[in-house]
């Protein structure tokens, strides 16, 4: 659940600003559209449109990062709703639905990171101590999407339905019993490591940089009244109150 830093309210001074917010993580995704039109090549001409006729709406562009990469619709619809749960949304702010969170886990289980890319993977793998965490002999997107199985075939088992047709109340059920441990992803994996990873994965969502799939629209940095990637902050720095600013993404400096 969005929770603030341990019950306390963010200290306006810039001192403590960067204390009270976000951080933004992940790997960028680009994408866009080219049209063109094409006309009098054999000497032909266009008809110039009817002077009653009404004006297109301009048409809304594609938000071509809000498309699957990894998981299949069914689980990332298990996703989607797994997550919402986690980050519900309220009468005050989004959820995780609303911002997008569902395709900030999905691309980031496609990227090298999904993988364990460029990590040490040779065995034996044992269980670690409690500061270390476990040492996985399965890669990172298999454990999302064993756990992911896991929910769905629990939720069957126990209410005959799909994760995704629950009520809240049995969402939550589920996923505190994947917290706990007490549902198993694949031999020696309990789904305490798998909703550890996925809780984190949620987080990360939310806060980062729309660029990477999450955090639509900047909503999870206006949440937080984060300014996201400003150019420079020379103009506040002699400021002693809070300076609201409005949020820019990685987008805002690559599109100019």
């Amino acid at each position: 659940m969005a929770e603030d830093h341990k019950g306390k309210s963010p200290d306006p001074s810039r001192r403590s600003f960067l204390k009270y917010t976000g951080t933004a993580i992940g790997g960028v995704v680009v994408g866009g559209a080219v049209g063109s039109a094409l006309s009098g090549k054999f000497g032909n001409k266009q008809a110039a449109p009817s002077p009653s006729a009404s004006p297109q709406a301009p048409q809304q562009a594609a938000d071509y990062n809000q498309a699957p990469m990894f998981l299949n619709q069914s689980q990332l619809q298990i996703t989607e709703a797994a997550a919402e749960r986690i980050f519900p949304k309220d009468d005050k702010a989004p959820g995780a639905t609303d911002l997008g969170v569902a395709f900030y886990i999905d691309h980031q289980l496609a990227s090298p990171w999904g993988v364990n890319s460029r990590e040490y993977r040779t065995g034996p793998f044992v269980k670690g101590e409690i500061t270390q965490g476990d040492y996985q002999s399965i890669k990172r997107h298999e454990l999302i999407t064993m756990g992911l199985q896991s929910i769905e075939d629990t939720s069957k088992t126990k209410y005959s339905k799909s994760f995704v047709d629950l009520a809240p109340e049995e969402k939550d059920a589920i996923l505190t019993s994947m917290e706990k441990g007490e549902i198993m992803v694949v031999n020696g994996i309990t789904g305490k490591t798998f909703f550890n990873l996925f809780r984190s994965l949620t987080i990360e969502g939310v806060y980062s940089d729309p660029l990477y799939g999450g955090n639509k629209n900047m909503q999870g940095w206006k949440l937080r009244k984060y300014p996201g990637n400003q150019m420079a902050y020379a103009n506040i720095m002699d400021k002693d109150q809070f300076v609201a600013m409005e949020p820019r993404s990685l987008h805002d400096h690559f599109a100019h």
